[in-house]
């Protein structure tokens, strides 16, 4: 159908060519409002009608008749009916809806993705410091970047997942001396704790466990370092190195668990130990985009759209965070990556103003609105009826593998991306293990497990389906399973833009629901050969498509559940 379609705009192009020279590269089909209009929809009658001085529904009956006399449109087309002031709404033939059933089956894995553009594209997400395990929200940011990289790359896009942490700062030396305190032998409620609401101290056992292995001199290795403890309590410098190593560590496993992985850890430090954030501030200097005042450094964010002017340089000579922000992303424009994307929590959305400020400012040659964001909320949890919010292994908040241990993998990605980014969003544990139609995960997969089990059941050589009499699919309920698998492509395009992984979530519950009417409504292992290959060959393609879907987001497409 997807072939049908682009010989059918070809035809209009050439149609529209012959009526008003230029015209033809305007040619496009809508999708009516009302599925009971058509197939397709097209308002080039009432485009062309004003520069050609004609009626638009004169024109529309001209354009109808001309179209229809096309051997492309012979072919594939039903009729073509002229609706208000000069719609075309066009009714498609059964056998030309029938043809998506074989382009699925021929592109199996590839159907729905584009050749590729050239274009590298560079996402940055997770990015938590490496001060305690990964939390819910994480979680959350994990499976949208990772769903956004696979998005892109359907497209024909070149995707870099990075990952960039801060491994300095007053945070990492909190958590050097909450493990000292530890290894000395002090707990949370000791007179030698912290405490208070702005104590700076890292409370959870998991503060305890790196203590431990720390006195035992062990090493810790993940993605990015490697480190061996000295043992000594009294030794900072060692106890902040390997609990930085030990978190990283801690990430790295929780990440795998949840099957996400980076291409390049990109460390604060390093903007300041390569001199990048110097020259970025230089940069801004001799721009003339910076002034003194009260004894600090201010940029002139105002000059972009900012809401005031922000501090750079505080008055003991340290930079303010955006600063490194706005040499970072100087780093990833020079790296090549003209197309960025920013996955963050909803609490970033002061700094943007401001890194972008500071990117035009520098005058590097970066367009204004780089990079692109995507900002989420946080994640309530419910278990029980009850919001969890106190995980003992961190202390003040539910991680990101309480919540995989609780539930699942496929479980906690499918939910966590079934709602915008920025909506407000509430796991129910509880409803995440049931089995039934209730669960929007369990309802996708049960839809690709049955589909296994009917081919299982019939035991044939799934390749011969390709190519079958496709006849046989024209009840109501093929029919409809077949229009929605069209829709994918153009659904995991606008998915892609718009970077709207809960896209790709609505568009399966859709198809799932297609599938198991479809189901209920046909026998597919009938007797007569022909039509129960035909079935076959349908039903084929539906679990080709739940399972590509599946892949995107990150969620395993079972055979038997």
């Amino acid at each position: 159908m997807l072939l049908v379609k682009q010989e059918l705009l070809a035809a209009l192009a050439n149609t529209l060519e012959s009526l008003s020279p230029g015209a033809g590269s305007k040619a496009a089909f809508e999708s009516p409002k009302v599925a009971a209009h058509g197939d397709f929809a097209s308002t080039a009658a009432m485009q062309l009608a004003k520069p050609l001085g004609r009626k638009p529904r004169e024109l529309a009956e001209e354009l109808s008749a001309a179209l229809l006399a096309t051997p492309v449109f012979g072919q594939w087309v039903e009729t073509i009916e002229i609706a208000g002031p000069g719609f075309l709404n066009i009714r498609l033939k059964t056998s030309a809806k029938q043809q998506i059933v074989r382009e699925v089956l021929n592109a199996a894995d590839t159907f729905g993705q584009q050749p590729a553009t050239g274009e590298k594209v560079l996402v940055e997400f997770v990015s938590a410091n490496p001060t305690g395990p990964l939390h819910v929200g994480h979680g959350r940011q994990a499976a949208l970047g990772d769903a956004i990289c696979n998005l892109r790359a359907s497209q024909g896009d070149t995707v870099w997942r990075e990952f960039y942490y801060n491994d300095a700062g007053v945070q990492i030396q909190t958590l050097a001396n909450s493990t000292q305190l530890r290894a000395r032998g002090f707990k949370p409620g000791d007179p030698e704790w912290p405490s208070g609401e702005k104590a700076p101290a890292y409370n959870g056992d998991y503060i305890a466990d790196i203590a431990e292995d720390f006195k035992a001199k062990k090493t810790v290795k993940s993605d990015d370092r490697e480190y061996t403890a000295s043992g000594d309590i009294d030794d900072l410098d060692s106890i902040r190195e390997f609990a930085v190593a030990y978190l990283r560590r801690e990430q790295d496993l929780d990440l795998q668990a949840f099957r996400v992985r980076f291409d390049n850890y990109y460390l604060e430090s390093s903007l300041y130990t390569s001199g990048r954030v110097e020259a970025a501030v230089q940069k801004l200097v001799a721009a003339g985009k910076t002034y003194e005042q009260d004894g600090a450094l201010w940029l002139k964010s105002t000059d972009y759209g900012d809401d005031k002017d922000r501090v750079m340089k505080k008055q003991d000579g340290t930079y303010t965070y955006f600063v490194p922000d706005v040499a970072y992303h100087i780093a990833k424009w020079e790296r090549g990556f003209h197309k960025v994307v920013n996955i963050q929590g909803t609490d970033h959305h002061g700094t943007i103003a401001r890194v972008r400020a500071g990117l035009q400012a520098a005058g590097v040659g970066i367009p204004a609105g780089y990079p692109d964001y995507v900002l989420h909320t946080m994640v309530r949890v419910m278990k029980g009826g009850e919001e969890v919010k106190i995980s003992k292994r961190a202390g003040s908040y539910v991680t990101l593998r309480d919540l995989i241990e609780w539930t699942s993998t496929d479980a906690v990605r499918f939910f966590l991306l079934s709602r915008k980014p920025d909506t407000e969003y509430t796991f129910d544990v509880d409803l995440a293990v049931t089995k039934n139609n209730d669960n929007p995960v369990y309802y996708v997969q049960y839809a690709h497990a049955r589909i296994c089990s009917v081919l299982a059941g019939w035991g044939g050589d799934a390749a011969t389906l390709k190519n079958v009499d496709l006849s046989p699919l024209e009840s109501p309920a093929a029919q409809a399973l077949m229009l929605l698998l069209a829709k994918y492509p153009a659904m995991l395009t606008a998915a892609a833009k718009d970077f709207a992984p809960h896209d790709v979530t609505f568009y399966l519950r859709e198809l799932a629901a297609s599938y198991h009417s479809y189901y209920d409504a046909e026998r597919i292992l009938v007797d007569e050969e022909p039509v129960k290959l035909a079935r076959l060959a349908l039903v084929a393609a539906t679990a080709q498509v739940l399972h590509n879907g599946l892949a995107i987001l990150g969620v395993s497409a079972p055979s038997k559940m």
